[in-house]
């Protein structure tokens, strides 16, 4: 499939930019070590069974690690956050040097501090163009307390109430 013209993608961009998403952070272990990204890309997909969907980039170091894994965890940021968003979003370094966190069910890692946390097994991956879509079923998840960390026309931000 050919991509569009650069102004095209550009626009789509731009135009899919004024959609405001939840922040998340996608973990897993992988021989015993933490691995994570940030994901704006995450829904809910279906209530019985319960099961969530995400789109990683094909480009992701991160994303192949955790699906070799095979059980991951979606944390959800509180606004308070954002740096712990902005340190997974980068590439390579090690990303959980500043973040609290703790085993969590299935052994995928659970950030501290995030408004919920959903553990899945991996279910299916299909092709997505330049991203993977994945489907989890979803084992465990948990609740915190606060508000959401947003991403709008390429910042984070915050619910004004």
């Amino acid at each position: 499939m050919s991509r569009p013209a650069t102004s095209d993608h550009d626009r789509f961009r731009q135009a899919l930019g004024h959609f405001a998403t939840g922040v998340t952070v996608v973990t897993a272990m992988e021989e015993g070590h933490p691995v994570g990204f940030t994901c704006q890309a995450f829904t809910s997909l279906s209530l019985e069974p319960p099961m969530v969907a995400l789109a990683p980039a094909k480009s992701s170091t991160s994303w192949p690690r955790i699906a070799r894994a095979g059980a991951f965890c979606v944390n959800v940021l509180s606004e308070d956050q954002e740096a712990v968003g902005q340190a997974f979003a980068r590439s390579g370094g090690d990303k959980f040097a500043d973040v609290d966190w703790r085993p969590g069910p299935l052994g995928v890692p659970l950030l501290e501090g995030c408004l919920a946390w959903v553990a899945c097994e991996l279910g299916i991956v299909h092709d997505a163009g330049d991203h993977e879509l994945v489907t989890g079923r979803v084992r465990h998840l948990g609740v915190g307390a606060g508000g959401p960390l947003l991403y709008y026309r390429g910042a984070f931000g915050r619910l004004a109430r």
